[in-house]
């Protein structure tokens, strides 16, 4: 992986751990001679992760819609910032353009990013791992709530195992290397004889 994505809150969180962590994976990305595609932002997490990387002489991307560019939050500091109109296409340009990403803690946006690659994943619309970086249990409750939806018939076993989670970041990185997509026939046979016994 040569271009690593990056989703993560454009607030600090109320954990110090928050901010290590994202310090410590724009280092890592730098020690392994990646690059850096993030959402744009000149705060929170973002700003944390991409002043580190681009300390440390990593190449930083950022893809950010205009009107958040007229908010002021962007920022202007970056390898290159590639401008959009909106936030779907944010989304199509950071996977035309990564490798692979990975979630630290964040907000809603951050959700929807993570939903859109799992989403990307299982339809094989991308093949690149995802993995959830899993800082001070931030996202225990949501992957239980992962767990509850194979459970009640909603999600898949084999998608649910397919999300790579670590709160280690070389673990998670070796993970990630190892990712094997999964083939669509099975479960879209298996869903439409479900469909069939009404």
């Amino acid at each position: 992986m040569a271009k690593i994505c990056v989703f993560c809150g454009s607030s600090m969180g109320a954990r110090d751990e928050y901010k290590t962590a994202a310090r410590d994976l724009a280092n890592y990305l730098a020690a392994h001679h990646m690059e850096l595609v993030y959402g744009g932002a000149d705060v929170g997490l973002m700003k944390v992760l991409s002043d580190t990387a681009l300390a440390q002489g990593v190449d930083v991307i950022g893809v950010m819609p205009k009107r958040l560019i007229e908010k002021e939050v962007a920022h202007h500091k970056l390898t290159e910032m590639i401008v959009v109109e909106t936030m779907a296409e944010r989304k199509d340009k950071m996977v035309e353009l990564s490798d692979g990403f990975v979630a630290l803690p964040g907000g809603f946006g951050t959700f929807d990013e993570l939903s859109e690659i799992l989403t990307f994943n299982q339809l094989r619309i991308s093949d690149k791992p995802l993995g959830i970086l899993n800082i001070a249990g931030y996202f225990d409750d949501l992957l239980k709530f992962y767990d509850h939806a194979v459970a009640e018939g909603f999600v898949r076993k084999e998608h649910r195992q397919n999300l790579i989670v670590s709160d280690n970041i070389p673990d998670l990185m070796r993970q990630m290397n190892r990712y094997q997509p999964l083939t669509m026939g099975k479960w879209i046979e298996d869903i439409k004889n479900e469909s069939n016994h009404l």
